[in-house]
């Protein structure tokens, strides 16, 4: 009998929006999970920039988002590491943790698989994980780099559910939204309606705390 799968969702969330929710929705069931943990990030080293609001705000915006999402729940690891966080730690944690016979997967957009080789112990992270890719519009595996187009041709499974513990790779069938944490921001700041953008308990929140208001965060 196969293990309940576990899924992880990762992301700055700055913030959470309705496109992050509609692919948790699809990676739940495209995925067939039993159990999908969305872990906003603490540190994130690839990101040139750093996070507008504090972390504390993040998760419990994410807190929000997901509290009315079945099998969703929110893993506030990265944050409570209090140090520079890299995708393979938490990958090894989660995977001490659920044991290694349980189907776990990771989910990623082909942004981040296009510089995949750029993470810390990339092709350690099959070991570890199966990974599921959000495919954007006119993405093309031969953008990929050699090493990353490799991994990417010989792991592809399309097997639902699939039994592998890790190694296996899933192109998830539903388009992301146009839609950008950045977006939001951008509408906030010129005092724009973001009713749309995001889900009603999030608006609340960041206009309750001043968040994104002329690029500042809130203290």
């Amino acid at each position: 009998m196969t293990n309940a799968a576990v899924g992880l969702f990762g992301g700055t969330f700055d913030p959470i929006h309705q496109a992050h929710l509609r692919m948790a929705r699809a990676f739940l069931a495209e995925a067939a999970l039993s159990e999908l943990r969305l872990i906003p990030a603490g540190d994130p080293y690839h990101r040139p920039q750093q996070c507008v609001a504090s972390a504390m705000h993040r998760l419990a915006m994410v807190t929000l988002a997901v509290r009315n999402e079945p099998r969703m729940c929110v893993d506030s690891r990265e944050i409570r590491r209090n140090r520079q966080s890299y995708t393979i730690d938490t990958l090894e944690e989660v995977r001490n943790e659920i044991g290694k016979q349980t189907p776990l997967w990771f989910l990623i957009g082909t942004d981040s698989l296009l510089h995949l080789d750029n993470w810390h112990r990339w092709q350690e992270l099959f070991e570890l994980a199966n990974l599921a890719v959000a495919i954007r519009p006119g993405f093309s595996e031969d953008d990929l780099p050699v090493a990353v187009r490799h991994e990417w041709l010989g792991r592809q499974s399309t097997k639902v559910p699939n039994p592998a513990a890790s190694g296996t790779i899933l192109r998830l069938a539903l388009p992301p939204l146009d839609l950008s944490a950045s977006t939001v921001r951008q509408c906030l700041a010129r005092n724009a309606d973001i009713s749309h953008l995001v889900p009603p308990a999030i608006a609340s929140y960041i206009c309750e705390h001043g968040l994104y208001r002329n690029g500042e965060t809130a203290p």
